[in-house]
């Protein structure tokens, strides 16, 4: 198995299991607030889901990004 391979694999199970423990873990979230796009807002939200939502999206594009530049060279 190629390396790009392995670490493309590694991402995505490394990432769905953070964002299945985020799900578990805001189950009993009780505040919750609105996110403001440039148009609109979105429904309530637990913060809990945006702050976690926000970290696993930052690691797949870190990740990605890593990737990226170790193709190029």
């Amino acid at each position: 198995m190629s390396f790009l391979i392995k670490k493309l694999s590694f991402m995505v199970i490394f990432n769905t299991c953070l964002l299945v423990l985020l799900f578990i873990g805001i189950q009993n979230s009780s505040k919750k607030s609105k996110v403001s796009f440039l148009i609109d807002q979105t429904i309530d939200l637990p913060i809990s889901f945006i702050v976690g939502s926000s970290f696993v999206l930052g690691s797949i594009v870190g990740s990605l990004l890593v990737i990226d530049k170790k193709n190029k060279n």
